[in-house]
């Protein structure tokens, strides 16, 4: 029996358009050459000055505000002064060669990378860059060749400033950048130097770089631990106010909803205890009844907005003036006699301003009921050009039931929906000892070119 082995050989189809496949070192090649570009060339020079520090710390805070003013410099001013220094540094060695002309070129090459750095950084590199071999040759000692003690001050100082003000990457740059240079210029003009300035150059900048790298990962994550806290500083917040929320609701429905059932059980059952009742008070219990059930339903519907913090309320049409006929109907089965007087053109006003409109009246005529048991109520509503007008006044009490103290909440509410809406709201006694509230709520008008 012979035994036959296919062999299936796969080939790896070109990319569209005949380009070579690309290897990884490449690509990585590409795109480190391209992030040189865009920290260090792309924009080297553009202005970005060195902002203000903060005066909000523990010590600056302290400060009288005059000083206040001038501690907000303190980065500036330190780098100036490390300039100066690198200028001294700079000059000095300068001194003890050539002198005269050369001392002055080789403390301003000092100086000038030093000070670009407050508004460009990275041009700040550039320029410390050329002003090495520029300072070499003014200088007079070839053994310390390329780095001569100013330029070697200058440039560890350019190289941790810039670190500073830039990202870690652009800092690995311009230290790669630094060590291609002096290695290149030692080996290309002055090999065989036994007294290089290049390691201890690359070795006291890494060493500076590094802590610079470990003062930015400790910011970020500052940064971090900071928006995290104030994340859960907000989600503990939340959660502390729906508990509230949730107790609260809880409370109300124990107690409120309790005695509105029991008054809405009552108010049915009671004509059943009496022989043969009147109709008037049959009709009244029907009327403590439906009012006690309607306000259970409303208070169940504000207890579920109370409790849950998405919930949907149902889609119900909200009350506006067209229904204060039935609201002044309820009224007057509750012993109160209000008549209603409108003037002006009627019209559709915005939804909250009907619906405020509404809940105004309603609040008057119950405070009414309660403090002025047996007077007369009369609703006022003007329609004019530019708003609404409501006035509901009504007489002192005559009846014999005592009237009810109030808290002033009702007056408070009324005063938020019309302040709400820009308006303006006076409320106070009559001079026969009623009660008397005026409104009037703006309505904004349309004009053509806007609608």
């Amino acid at each position: 029996m012979w035994s036959v082995t296919e062999t299936t050989q796969t080939r790896t189809l070109p990319p569209p358009g005949g380009a070579e496949p690309r290897s990884p070192e490449y690509r990585l090649a590409v795109d480190a050459l391209r992030g040189l570009r865009q920290d260090l060339i792309t924009d080297a020079f553009a202005y970005r000055p060195l902002p203000r520090m903060g005066v909000d710390g523990p010590l600056t805070r302290r400060l009288p505000p005059r000083l206040r003013e001038y501690a907000a410099w303190t980065p500036h001013a330190a780098v100036a002064g490390i300039g100066l220094l690198t200028m001294a540094i700079a000059s000095t060695a300068a001194s003890y060669g050539r002198g005269g002309f050369s001392t002055l070129v080789s403390g301003a090459l000092a100086l000038l990378p030093v000070l670009l750095t407050l508004t460009r950084p990275v041009g700040a590199f550039w320029l410390s860059m050329v002003a090495t071999p520029v300072t070499a040759v003014f200088g007079d000692d070839w053994d310390g060749f390329p780095w001569q003690p100013g330029a070697f001050a200058c440039h560890l100082v350019v190289l941790t400033v810039v670190a500073l003000r830039t990202r870690p990457r652009a800092a690995a740059w311009m230290w790669l950048l630094t060590a291609a240079f002096g290695v290149a210029a030692e080996t290309l003009l002055n090999p065989g130097n036994p007294s290089s300035t290049t390691g201890p150059l690359l070795v006291t900048s890494a060493l500076s770089l590094l802590a610079v790298t470990v003062l930015h990962i400790r910011r970020t994550a500052q940064r971090a631990v900071t928006a995290q806290q104030t994340v859960t500083e907000h989600e503990r917040s939340k959660r502390t106010l729906l508990e509230e929320r949730t107790t609260i609701a809880r409370e109300l429905h124990d107690v409120v909803a309790h005695h509105m059932s029991v008054v809405a059980i009552q108010a049915e059952a009671a004509p059943y205890r009496v022989e043969n009742p009147p109709p008037e008070l049959e009709q009244a219990f029907v009327t403590i009844r439906e009012n006690a059930v309607a306000a259970l339903t409303e208070l169940r519907r504000v207890l579920g907005v109370v409790r849950a913090e998405d919930y949907e309320a149902p889609d119900a049409p909200q009350p506006t003036l067209a229904d204060l006929d039935a609201l002044l109907a309820n009224v007057r089965e509750a012993g109160l006699t209000a008549e209603k007087a409108v003037t002006g053109a009627v019209r559709e006003l915005p939804q909250g301003i009907e619906l405020s409109a509404y809940r105004i009246v309603q609040e008057a005529l119950s405070n009414a009921l309660r403090h002025a048991p047996g007077a007369s109520a009369r609703v006022e509503i003007g329609y004019v050009l530019g708003g609404l007008g409501l006035r509901v006044v009504n007489g002192p009490p005559t009846g014999l039931v005592k009237p009810s103290p109030g808290a002033g909440h009702g007056i408070t509410g009324m005063r938020e929906r019309v302040t709400m809406l820009d308006g303006e709201m006076t409320a106070g006694e009559t001079a026969d000892g009623g009660y008397e509230v005026t409104v009037f709520l703006p309505v904004p008008t349309v004009n053509e070119d806007e609608a």
